[in-house]
């Protein structure tokens, strides 16, 4: 079998917050999303590149334990035990 899953970031974007959702799709990807949001420190220029980056890493960090937590909770019903999946 061969799956081959895309991972796509959307942005939105203020003066002062960037919100990054992450989400997959193509074949069989599973319908999880992660989120991630940076806030501007009030005593910084406005940079929008490093706001989208710190957003998109929280947004796939967030979506790597969605990810996880749906394996395990797989793993339970197959199992019926408690699943210890390390990240």
């Amino acid at each position: 079998m061969h799956n081959h899953w895309i991972v796509d970031l959307n942005f939105e974007e203020d003066e002062n917050r960037t919100t990054c959702t992450a989400s997959l799709s193509g074949f069989s990807a599973p319908g999880v999303r992660g989120l991630g949001v940076a806030r501007r420190n009030p005593d910084d220029t406005p940079d929008s590149t490093v706001g989208e980056e710190l957003a998109a890493a929280r947004a796939c960090s967030n979506l790597a334990h969605e990810l996880i937590d749906k394996a395990a909770s797989g793993i339970e019903v197959r199992t019926h035990e408690r699943a210890h999946l390390i990240f």
